[in-house]
């Protein structure tokens, strides 16, 4: 009976894991197709996206089949509700990464406005810290996941030099208007995946160490 709990415990972990994986490619792919201008990747990021909703629901029937079955207590009960959370931001990660397919599809059939030089590291920054977050989850690593929280800084900044420069653009060109807000839109739609990889962060550290930092300072 162990066995087959701890069994069911590594399926969840590395049913999360496989979920994980996809949303970071499907993120890379979706910034990839507007930065290389590659109509064809659009829809293998919607693709994607099926497999990611397949699993969402896979997920949370195993984690609550668990909850419900054995009974799971302190450390096991923090891992599968931490798991279930997870895959709530996954899920949305992989929203956030159809969100940058819809704005690319437009501006791949409009000259671009200037080269993409804020966005690409955007998207560098936030794919890092969605890896590094899963091997968090995985290692039960904190200090990973607080190192990781602080990164969302740098995307925060990037977004906001992303939006002052547009809107220079805008103001001098009237005609780059559509394709600017196109642009900071994806810059927006990068900060909430970098928003979803602290929100798993904040989970890992509540799973290993039973302390809620929502909405608190990281220790300096």
């Amino acid at each position: 009976m162990k066995k087959r709990y701890s069994e069911e415990l590594n399926h969840l972990k590395e049913t999360v894991l496989r979920m994980g994986g996809l949303v970071e490619k499907m993120t890379h792919q979706a910034v990839q197709a507007l930065v290389e201008r590659k109509r064809e990747k659009f829809s293998e990021v919607t693709e994607m996206e099926k497999q990611v909703n397949r699993l969402h629901m896979d997920i949370d029937e195993i984690a609550l089949g668990m909850i419900a079955l054995r009974q799971p207590t302190a450390t096991d009960l923090r891992f599968i509700t931490a798991a279930m959370k997870i895959n709530t931001d996954l899920e949305r990660i992989g929203d956030q990464a159809i969100n940058i397919v819809e704005q690319a599809e437009k501006l791949v059939s409009v000259p671009p406005v200037k080269p993409l030089i804020d966005i690409p590291r955007m998207a560098e920054i936030a794919e890092e810290m969605l890896k590094a977050a899963l091997d968090a989850f995985v290692q039960g690593n904190v200090e990973l996941a607080y190192r990781t929280i602080e990164r969302d800084d740098a995307v925060d900044q990037l977004k906001d030099q992303v939006f002052r420069e547009l809107l220079t653009f805008m103001m001098a060109d009237a005609s780059t208007i559509a394709r600017s807000m196109d642009l900071i839109l994806v810059s927006r739609h990068l900060e909430r995946i970098a928003d979803h990889a602290t929100n798993i962060c904040e989970d890992v550290i509540f799973m290993v160490k039973g302390k809620d930092v929502r909405h608190q300072d990281p220790p300096g």
